[in-house]
């Protein structure tokens, strides 16, 4: 039986942050909305818009307020640490856009304060909770893929134009979209690393964190596992449109991220080896739909899974929203809400995530020592 139980959750960062506004406001286990913008502007307009009657205009003033249970950032990048530990040492579980942390030190600061705290912390990784992620572990489970033997995955970007903490950002700082997905489907953790850096980046790019690599590309020894998983990951100087993808290479069947937007994820099938007539067995291909999920979520929030205009109780109300990420927001809301109101861990709870993180943080290691492998360290 769902819990009845309700929180009163603050969203701070209204830019991409105004997308989880309405899913926040109907589900039915959120009793209470604050949103929390530094602009006076973009609070005004997303208060009015969705007639949000608490705001505040800094995280301080949130964590000063006894009666909010939860606060989701989503902020930007260089405040994620400080903030999370703020969020959690005021006794507030804390859900924070990706990545957690860009160093192993500050991944390790945060798990500590989770168990210290004895909150919830949740990296809210969009990738893992996609309709094509849900689809591909489903393919999984029901044994269409057979046996996992590689894994791989990509995030293609271009960061041109982008605030000035993203120029020259090293690639797998921000990896999580190319490496959660095979550590999810996998089930386990990267243990070992080599990368390379490749490409040339404009100097420009190069002073503010002394990164030379545009992109990425690492291999993983995976804890436990025989299989390999391999990610790339791009920011500069590529003529590719944006992309975060994965791929899972099995026995029996193989699952592939369309290459262009708008194409749907191919699944490869092979004749059983008992069935091969002659040298190499034959195989096939057909695009898929991935299902959409939406049962798994309270009905209220199901319809922002897909994009669409929803109208409300006034003309004024009407919004275009949801659909976001493989319409992955209203399942972390979800999964972020009910892990509080049941009183356990979230599914990225705060070892997961670092566990899945400093993966990407040991890939940039590497590359800047030409290779050389790096150990991954353990957070549980």
């Amino acid at each position: 039986m769902p819990s009845e139980k309700k929180i009163h959750v603050a969203l701070v960062g209204l830019g991409f942050g105004a997308e989880f506004i309405p899913i926040y406001l109907h589900h039915p286990n959120v009793s209470a909305l604050t949103i929390c913008d530094i602009d006076p502007d973009v609070l005004a307009q997303w208060g009015g818009k969705y007639e949000v009657e608490r705001r505040a205009d800094s995280l301080d003033e949130i964590l000063g307020a006894d009666d909010i249970d939860a606060v989701h950032l989503v902020t930007p990048l260089a405040l994620h640490v400080e903030q999370t530990l703020a969020v959690l040492e005021a006794g507030k579980h804390c859900a924070c856009t990706v990545p957690m942390a860009m160093s192993i030190e500050d991944l390790k600061a945060i798990v500590a304060a989770q168990r210290r705290s004895q909150k919830n912390y949740m990296m809210m990784e969009t990738s893992v909770y996609s309709r094509e992620f849900l689809f591909a572990r489903q393919l999984v489970e029901e044994g269409v893929i057979g046996k996992i033997q590689f894994l791989r995955g990509a995030h293609y970007q271009d960061d041109e134009g982008w605030p000035d903490y993203w120029k020259g950002l090293p690639p797998f700082w921000y990896g999580t979209h190319a490496i959660s997905p095979l550590l999810a489907i996998a089930e386990t953790r990267a243990e070992k690393v080599h990368c390379f850096g490749t490409g040339t980046m404009r100097e420009e790019l190069v002073r503010q964190y002394g990164n030379p690599y545009p992109m990425e590309t690492a291999i993983f020894k995976l804890e436990g596992a025989d299989v390999a998983a391999e990610a790339t990951r791009s920011l500069f100087h590529l003529a590719r449109e944006y992309q975060e993808s994965f791929n899972v290479y099995g026995e029996k069947g193989v699952y592939e991220w369309a290459q262009v937007g708008g194409e749907r994820p191919v699944l490869f099938t092979i004749t059983p080896l008992e069935e091969m007539k002659w040298r190499g067995r034959p195989t096939t291909a057909k695009r898929l739909e991935p299902p959409d999920y939406a049962d798994r979520l309270p009905e209220p929030i199901r319809r922002f899974t897909r994009r669409g205009v929803y109208d409300e109780s006034t003309p004024h109300l009407s919004f275009l929203q949801g659909g976001g990420h493989g319409g992955s927001h209203p399942h972390l809301v979800n999964e972020f809400v009910r892990s509080i109101v049941e009183e356990r861990a979230p599914y990225i709870d705060a070892v997961t995530a670092a566990n899945w993180v400093a993966a990407g943080v040991c890939a940039h290691e590497s590359a800047v020592k030409g290779g050389e492998l790096v150990e991954v360290p353990r957070f549980d």
